[in-house]
């Protein structure tokens, strides 16, 4: 099965109400979660975020759906 389509359908959401969360159309959604579409980076993160879960795991490199903590980098001003 699909994981973006695993992911939606394990809270009980309509392709629909996630692409009004993105910002983009029920169709546009479709097409990413069946493969007709690139999945781009910035797409990518954005349904990472929304599922919260990694990008790892939607790209199948983890079986691990929690997400790794998120770094904080700072810039040394020296």
């Amino acid at each position: 099965m699909n994981r973006l389509k695993e992911l939606r359908e394990d809270r009980d959401i309509l392709q629909k109400d996630i692409a009004k969360a993105l910002n983009i159309t029920q169709r546009n959604y479709s097409y990413i979660e069946t493969g007709k579409t690139f999945l781009s980076e910035e797409m990518l993160r954005k349904i990472a975020d929304f599922y919260q879960t990694s990008t790892d795991y939607i790209l199948y490199r983890t079986d691990v759906r929690k997400p790794h903590p998120k770094s904080i980098v700072t810039e040394d001003n020296d």
